[in-house]
Order: structure tokens, then sequence, then C-alpha cells
């Protein structure tokens, strides 16, 4: 089959082109490049288009002849979009909106990336997709638009799911999705201590890329037509503990470095996986050490 994987240079998309591939599917990427990177694709036999996702027409030229919908590019820096929340609005819900429509203009189904941050700080953990959804920073309240448009079009029978990423992490990931282990991972490559703002008491529940590769084409295999899932492990990890796991890993004999607390930073975080593992057959694979020492091999 067809599929248009839009954002597909970029961390999780080319995991997803790569899956796609190795089960002789024909994935089509599309990518501004303002945050995927060329490299991620460059030696995969795959067609190309760049084109920014609030191009409604350029989108739709080419969207009109797949079978299905990966979405997976937005902006994701949570401290930017404090700072950027037009451009934040523009491109992760307005370009949404474009996918969305030309979904509904020829009958395909989206599977798109929402988060974890639609939830905010959870009343309790581990949270359950019925929770109360409420973003404390801009990016989350962008990934909650998003599920209000889902809403919106499932209602007029569009086939659109979405799924609420935890912590995702793996090899490859830069830039703005760089979540707190590759920014770890950087500070041991240089011999330095891991930077942690605030106690290192805040738990996340840490989900790697594969797994979350895996859970995207699963739900669009599904016959799941609408609805959000939430794709973590279900375990938490202090980003304290995770620090001391890595300086391990690395060999390195360093202590951890504590700054102040930022701003619309989730206090706990943990997935409740049991929907997701009934009704969309997907279950995480990778254990968090075992994913971590890729990184030090």
């Amino acid at each position: 089959m067809k599929f248009a994987v839009i954002g597909g240079a970029g961390f999780i998309g080319n995991n997803i082109v790569r899956q796609l591939l190795k089960q002789n599917h024909t994935p089509v990427v599309i990518d501004s490049l303002y945050r995927g990177k060329i490299d991620r694709i460059s030696s995969l036999d795959v067609e190309f288009h760049k084109i920014d996702i609030r191009d409604f027409g350029q989108l739709r030229d080419i969207i009109k002849n797949f079978d299905g919908i990966f979405h997976e590019a937005a902006l994701t820096d949570v401290q930017e979009s404090f700072t950027k929340q037009q451009e934040y609005n523009d491109v992760n819900v307005k370009g949404t909106e474009n996918i969305f429509r030309i979904a509904k203009e020829f009958n395909l189904k989206v599977v798109y990336a929402s988060s974890s941050s639609v939830y905010g700080n959870p009343k309790k953990i581990p949270i359950q997709e019925n929770s109360e959804r409420n973003p404390i920073n801009p990016y989350g309240k962008t990934k909650l638009d998003d599920e209000f448009l889902a809403e919106k079009y499932s209602k007029d029978n569009v086939s659109i799911i979405g799924l609420r990423y935890f912590n995702v992490y793996g090899e490859g990931q830069t830039g703005s999705y760089a979540g707190v282990i590759t920014k770890f991972l950087n500070r041991l490559k240089e011999k330095k201590s891991p930077i942690i703002f605030g106690t290192g008491t805040q738990l996340r529940d840490f989900i790697f890329v594969e797994d979350v590769a895996r859970a995207n084409i699963a739900a669009m295999q599904s016959n799941v037509n609408n609805g959000f899932f939430n794709i973590g492990t279900g375990i938490t990890t202090s980003i304290e503990h995770l620090a001391k796991i890595m300086i391990e890993l690395s060999g390195l004999k360093l202590e951890i470095q504590y700054e102040n607390a930022l701003d619309g930073d989730v206090q706990s975080s943990q997935a409740d996986t049991n929907l997701t593992e009934s009704v969309l057959k997907w279950k995480y694979s990778m254990e968090l050490k075992n994913g971590l020492s890729k990184f030090f091999i």
C-alpha cells in the first residue's frame, strides 16, 4: 500500500518510513525540512517532496493518490512555544487541519501524532485516555486544539486516530524534539555532568522510538476509525534516576548538576496503556535500560 508520511524526515517519521519499507509498503515522504533532516532518509529508496503543511494546495496535489496518511509534522519545543505561539498555532493547528481537510475530501485514514502534553499535570497517574485534558504550555494547547479538530472531522466520518506519545527517545533524536535523554547524552559525550532542571523527582514514561513507529502502523492497519490512544510503557522513571543510569552506562564518574525548574514542565507523566493494548493490539517491547544502552555501544 502507498502511504504519505508527513514529517517523514523527522525523528519519529523516518522510523515509520523504515518500518513501512520492511513491510513492503510504499512510503512517500513529505517534509518541509524546517526541523527534519534529509540525511535521515537519503539512503532509503523513497520518493520525497519538500512541502510545508501550511501550503494546502501543494499538499492536496500530492496526497490525493494515497491509501492513508501518517502525520508527524509539528513544532515540538515546549520552551520555544512560549515565545512563538503564533507560529506554533499556524504549523501545529492550521497545518494539521489542512491534512484533515484533504483526508475528508479523498476518504483517507489519518494516524497522527498527538501528545501526552494534552493532559498537563494529571490529578492521578497512570493516565487514562478519558482523563481531563488541561495542557500547561502553548505546545500542549496546540495538540489539544488538534484533538478538537480530530473530533470535529470524525463526526463527518473521517477516520482519524490520534496517538498520545509520552516521552519518546532513541538514536537520531536532535533539535526541538531532543528530550531530556538526548540532552543528558550530549553532556556525557563531552564528559560533562547531566543538568537537571528542578529537583529531579519529575516522573516520566519513556518510550523507544521504534515502538512508537510500530504503534503508528498498528493503528493504521487496525479496524479502528477514531479515537485517542496512549503510547507509552506504563512505567515511570524519575529524571534523577535516569541521569544516574546514563552516568553508569557511560562509565564516567560524574555528579549530577541541578538548576532551577523550567516553565511549563509537567511534574508527573505515566501512561495507562490498557486501551491501546486491547484495541490496537500494541505493546511496547524495549525496556528503558536496553534502549539507553544503544547510545553507549
